[in-house]
């Protein structure tokens, strides 16, 4: 054998060094394709190592998506990755899990005929407020019709405190945004605010059910109650749609006599983010409606290039049916009794985690963790540190929490917040605990480093 054989076979038949290999040590186009292919096992190293730069996603206390999945549950999204879920005549059993999951998710949220409540799986909370809020705009816009009133200048009301898709939706539709600013003490939306905006262009109020800066539920029952007086005084049928994206998976296993959802009137449409509490991997939402009756007809398209004719109302077309997939794995695997263990574990965790912050004697709480597993602080006074430095100095020992300002009337109160969810334990908050602790000794004595010495004596 020469050696032109030999080291084909070398090649071929052995393991060679990944980083002793020539794509690995010299520079790789970043911006353009490389004239030449490269071996799986190159272009994986290359991949990985420049992953190895992200933050690490459990010790991320600033984002409330899922970070951890059982083995089996991320076996399945592995061997559902193929499987196009717009395509139900190819895929009907993936077609018919995301029919069940809209069911038991339209039992969970006291719809009161499951089996005529609708919905679909989204990209997300952001696609299922779209579908929603288009839903709600073209109601609207046929209650205007019929009664012979113009339908150029719709509005939509919420609180500062919503998550920007609801901006998004309003720009997109020209839909008027109308938000009722944070007041002091008050940083969530509250009935009376809200019916102060409202007129006969109001396409919705939108409530959330746990608020993005704190963490807080906003009181949907009272702001039903104000909107059934307000429709039943002026003929009006404005509703109430509630962004359940963080607590549509918490208050049906915790907090149970909390009436937010169907039960309610005014509630017509409700979004839940699977990819939240609902605890599986991010890409994953769901917008449910009460009946079909609060989906408009002119929403639902039918296609036959698929197989078979078939109904689709999402702004996206083309997705993975794996997470839809794995949403089911989790209604199965867990039922009741496991969600509500992990979610009153994390509930737990939180209220633990704010006390002990509380007890530091620096920090003001604007919320605690007792409605979804999140909370806030501020600082009770000016410091030789901001929280801005606090949250850099705590990336030093690898945790995300971020820091940041309200908005619009609060624009000078910066708080901290963190998001517990499944996997962050009592000792992993003790181990952060000690770390927020050891940054502000840090920052006392650096300021005490940087403090004059009025007791040196300056000759002048």
């Amino acid at each position: 054998m020469n050696i032109k054989e030999t080291a084909s076979v070398w090649d071929t038949e052995f393991i060679t060094p990944v980083y002793a290999s020539r794509h690995l040590k010299r520079p790789v186009p970043k911006y353009q394709l490389s004239e030449e292919s490269m071996s799986p096992e190159e272009a994986y190293a290359l991949v990985h190592d420049h992953l190895m730069l992200d933050g690490n996603a459990r010790l991320n206390l600033a984002t409330f998506v899922t970070t951890w999945m059982e083995p089996y549950a991320r076996k399945l999204i592995s061997e559902t990755l193929d499987k196009n879920l717009i395509d139900k005549d190819e895929y009907p059993q993936t077609a018919e899990l995301e029919s069940r999951c809209v069911k038991i998710l339209a039992g969970l949220f006291h719809a009161p005929d499951i089996m005529q409540a609708i919905g679909c799986s989204t990209v997300g909370s952001s696609e299922a407020v779209m579908l929603s809020g288009l839903a709600l705009l073209h109601q609207w816009r046929e209650r205007r019709l019929r009664a012979n009133k113009s339908i150029d200048k719709p509005n939509l009301v919420t609180g500062i405190n919503m998550q920007i898709c609801w901006k998004k939706f309003c720009r997109y539709w020209d839909v008027e945004l109308r938000e009722v600013p944070m007041a002091p003490g008050r940083y969530i939306l509250n009935a009376e605010e809200a019916i102060k905006l409202c007129d006969e262009n109001t396409i919705c109020i939108a409530a959330v059910l746990g608020s993005t800066f704190t963490g807080e539920y906003e009181p949907a029952e009272k702001i039903n109650d104000a909107l059934d007086a307000l429709n039943t005084s002026n003929g009006w049928e404005i509703p109430l749609h509630i962004d359940a994206a963080s607590g549509g998976f918490i208050a049906p296993f915790i907090q149970p006599d909390l009436i937010w959802d169907f039960r309610l009137k005014w509630v017509h449409s409700i979004n839940v983010s699977g990819h939240k509490y609902g605890l599986v991997y991010p890409g994953l939402g769901w917008a449910i409606w009460r009946n079909i009756t609060y989906l408009p007809k002119e929403l639902i398209f039918y296609v036959n290039y698929l197989g078979g004719e078939m109904p689709t109302f999402t702004l996206n077309f083309s997705k993975s049916g794996s997470q839809v997939v794995a949403q089911y794995y989790n209604f199965l695997r867990l039922g009741r009794e496991g969600y509500a263990k992990i979610q009153r574990a994390s509930q737990e965790v939180a209220m633990y985690t704010a006390q002990e912050i509380a007890k530091l004697g620096i920090f003001e709480l604007l919320s605690d963790g007792s409605d979804i597993p999140v909370f806030a602080w501020k600082l009770k006074q000016e410091m030789s540190f901001t929280l801005f430095d606090l949250s850099e100095r705590l990336r030093y020992s690898g945790w995300q929490v971020p820091a940041y300002t309200l908005p619009a009337n609060l624009e000078d109160t910066v708080v901290m917040r963190i998001v517990v969810r499944e996997g962050f334990s009592r000792e992993i908050a003790d181990l952060l605990l000690n770390d927020i602790k050891r940054a502000i000794n840090h920052f006392e004595m650096k300021g005490k480093q940087q403090a004059p010495d009025k007791t040196v004596f300056h000759h002048m």
